[in-house]
């Protein structure tokens, strides 16, 4: 089932950081790159899906 818009589940760049383990550097290199969506709210304010970082970050293994 699509993800209706009014379900992302929006956070801060730091919140975001902290919830995956990865630098706020990355995060905004990752908006920069395309690899993931920032929401400006503001002038200042950036928001990150975190449905969208998880899909980013976490790829499966293969067996090794």
């Amino acid at each position: 089932m699509p993800k209706n818009k009014s379900q992302r589940r929006l956070v801060s760049i730091p919140i975001a950081a902290d919830e995956y383990g990865v630098c706020t550097k990355t995060l905004r290199r990752w908006i920069a790159d395309g690899r993931i969506t920032g929401y400006r709210f503001g002038p200042r304010m950036i928001r990150v899906d975190l449905d969208e970082i998880e899909q980013a970050v976490l790829k499966p293994m293969s067996a090794a």
